[in-house]
């Protein structure tokens, strides 16, 4: 005979309240710093990969491997991705079925709001996990709702279709949309996904659809009330905590992956993103990105000759005569003759001049998402600098793109690649025209690449525009003579870990990969 623990929580007898329900959201939300994701792992895997990144003699082991495409089922960083965007799914699953069991209580109005809200957030998260599986692994496993006892078959689910999955992503984010707020109170934005970040997100997937018309239409609403995104006055206030979280300073950030101060949570310490545990300090997120990219500190990563060149290019004006971009002042270190910031410490000792940087012994090196201005070394892994997952910027360029792609390269994408390229802190010389659609996707891409340096972004876009292997090839041909993009790589491999928990995933795999 059994004995029922009436004490013990279950799924009907927990999630009874605003207060827990919102616990739920916010353990969804956490999803995004588990391993494999903002963290650590995430910017690691597509800045190498993209070949934003190159590695030093530090970097080692299964980072080393990504740095040479030399990786297969078993690396950690394919199965690390794969389980916490499927975390992130469970987890919203729970919720969403959940929140609609709920009874809010009709004299606390604002429950019946947060009903809404929080399956909009969640329906938000789920979306972002799915558009993130679907582009890195094509075919995967679409789990649409909380199973309390799963049958073998809810276990061993097989692939869907790549359209099921965009469908679904998009019936997610429509959904999003019409429930999440505009804006949060003050004591409760932090973290917390808009309505902006339903609407980028969708904006973005019809993008990768190549639904151009439909992005075109979403992604213009965040030009118009009743959002009012702009573009921050300092491009650096986007990297710099904690001007970052300052909507004056940075009126800029549609979605980022907070560090050090979300809403109501913290979780871990410095250490935990290398697998220390909460017990080890106080409890609270970080990325370690500025330590291990650090050129003062563990310098695990290089940026690219192939990216700093990219900061080079004919001048928009006078052709014949290069330009080098004001942005990559904002985006590495390097020489004058780059373009690259050439000083450090501006701000560590008051009335102190700034530090020259030793370029000649430390190379082109990461600024961006760096303390160096502040501190001259950091001693451990503490960045508070949130991560930007989609930003206003990213937007215009994207809404110039589904102009471009339709055909169109005349005033509307003009003025919105030439507004990025003014903001104050740049000043980048205008462009008087686009020319041709081959010339204007060209000028659109290589904005993509300076904006976004450093920012996880590349990677996607070479993939998306079909010129990942030729691009990459080309670029590691000239700077370490390999050619290391194989056709294979135009998606990440099924993780073991799924081949060996899904028999429906492992019958449906081809030559060991996808």
């Amino acid at each position: 005979m059994s004995l029922i623990n009436k004490s013990a929580y279950t799924s009907d007898t927990y999630f009874t309240s605003d207060a827990a329900l919102n616990e739920a959201v916010v353990a969804t939300y956490a999803g995004l710093l588990h391993n494999g994701m903002w963290a650590r792992e995430w910017y690691f895997t597509f800045d190498l990969l993209g070949y934003d990144a190159k590695n030093n003699q530090p970097l080692v082991g299964d980072l080393l491997q990504l740095a040479q495409y030399n990786y297969g089922p078993d690396q950690n960083q394919m199965g690390q991705i794969w389980s916490a965007l499927y975390q992130i799914i469970a987890r919203a699953n729970v919720v969403i079925d959940r929140a609609q069991v709920w009874k809010p209580d009709p004299n606390k109005p604002i429950e019946a709001t947060h009903q809404t809200q929080y399956i909009a957030e969640t329906k938000f998260l789920r979306a972002y996990a799915y558009f993130q599986l679907v582009n890195l692994y094509g075919r995967v496993p679409l789990r649409t709702k909380y199973i309390t006892l799963p049958t073998p078959a809810d276990i061993n689910l097989g692939r869907s279709p790549v359209a099921d999955v965009w469908a679904f992503i998009e019936k997610d984010l429509k959904d999003a949309e019409a429930g999440l707020p505009v804006s949060y109170s003050a004591s409760e934005s932090y973290g917390r996904a808009t309505q902006g970040a339903a609407v980028a997100l969708l904006g973005k997937s019809y993008l990768y659809e190549k639904k151009w018309a439909l992005a075109q239409t979403e992604l213009t609403k965040l030009t118009q009330a009743p959002f009012s995104y702009s573009l921050a006055p300092v491009y650096n206030d986007l990297f710099d905590d904690p001007n970052q979280n300052n909507p004056a300073l940075n009126p800029e950030t549609i979605f980022q992956v907070m560090n050090q101060k979300w809403t109501d949570w913290g979780v871990g310490n410095q250490y935990y993103v290398f697998g220390g545990q909460e017990t080890w300090g106080g409890k609270a997120t970080h990325s370690d990105r500025a330590q291990e990219y650090g050129w003062n500190d563990w310098n695990n990563v290089l940026v690219t000759t192939t990216a700093v060149k990219a900061f080079t290019y004919p001048n928009p004006v006078t052709p014949a005569v290069n330009y080098v971009d004001p942005r990559a002042a904002f985006t590495f270190y390097g020489d004058a003759a780059s373009g690259g910031q050439t000083q450090y410490c501006q701000q560590c000792t008051p009335g102190v001049p700034p530090i020259a940087y030793p370029y000649a012994s430390k190379g082109y090196a990461w600024l961006k998402y760096e303390y160096y201005n502040k501190q001259s070394s950091f001693g451990g892994p503490q960045s508070g600098i949130n991560g930007q997952v989609i930003r206003y910027a990213d937007v215009l360029l994207m809404l110039a793109e589904s102009y471009i792609q339709q055909g169109n390269t005349g005033a509307e994408p003009l003025a919105l690649i030439n507004k990025v390229r003014s903001r104050p802190s740049v000043n980048a010389l205008l462009y008087p025209s686009l020319g041709s659609q081959a010339n204007a996707m060209s000028i659109l891409m290589r904005e993509r690449q300076l904006e976004l340096t450093g920012e996880q972004s590349r990677y996607f876009d070479l993939i998306r525009w079909g010129i990942a292997k030729q691009t990459i090839n080309s670029e590691r041909q000239i700077e370490d003579g390999t050619q290391p993009f194989q056709d294979k790589n135009l998606l990440f491999p099924i993780p073991l870990a799924e081949k060996n928990a899904n028999s429906a995933v492992a019958a449906d795999i081809s030559g060991d990969w996808n």
